[in-house]
């Protein structure tokens, strides 16, 4: 490290972009940034494990196959990115592809209003109600729990790395 400056990081929530930064400086710091990517990812996996049990509870008025909760359910998972436009760490729930051409079920399942469904084989339409903020309801108890995890694996890869530069 003989001509670098040493490096000063300093993690808070919104500190993802100086991390990002640093990690890009260090000689391995794709491998670093993978690691942290992953210890953000399980930081948040009981967050998006809590999501998914939300979505499951909500009450199922018919048995269509494919089954619209477990669908959803699949596709919520925690998100990290570590540069570009957008840095951070969120659990997300992505659209469903191909499901009753329901692609934003996630979205419209947890809304009060509902979403507009037609009656098979007529021109009849109805208004279906799912679990209104099945998803922020889920997480809500705990969030300040997994803030801290992610805060904590921010704080452990920015001491790892300010221990390499002394």
């Amino acid at each position: 490290m003989a001509g670098r400056n040493p490096v000063d990081v300093s993690v808070s929530l919104e500190g993802f972009d100086a991390l990002s930064a640093a990690l890009r400086a260090e000689e391995d710091g794709k491998q670093l940034r993978k690691e942290l990517a992953k210890n953000l990812r399980e930081a948040l996996k009981p967050a998006a494990q809590q999501a998914k049990t939300g979505i499951m509870s909500m009450s199922a008025g018919m048995t269509e196959a494919p089954a619209l909760r477990s669908a959803i359910a699949k596709k919520i998972m925690p998100e990290v990115k570590l540069g570009g436009r957008w840095s951070g760490a969120r659990v997300k729930a992505r659209k469903i592809r191909g499901i009753r051409d329901f692609a934003n079920a996630p979205k419209r399942t947890q809304r009060p209003g509902g979403w507009r469904v037609q009656i098979f084989g007529r021109d009849v339409w109805r208004t279906q109600h799912g679990k209104p903020d099945w998803f922020d309801r889920a997480m809500n108890p705990d969030a300040a729990r997994y803030r801290e995890a992610v805060h904590e694996a921010m704080e452990s890869m920015a001491r790892r790395i300010a221990d390499r530069a002394r």
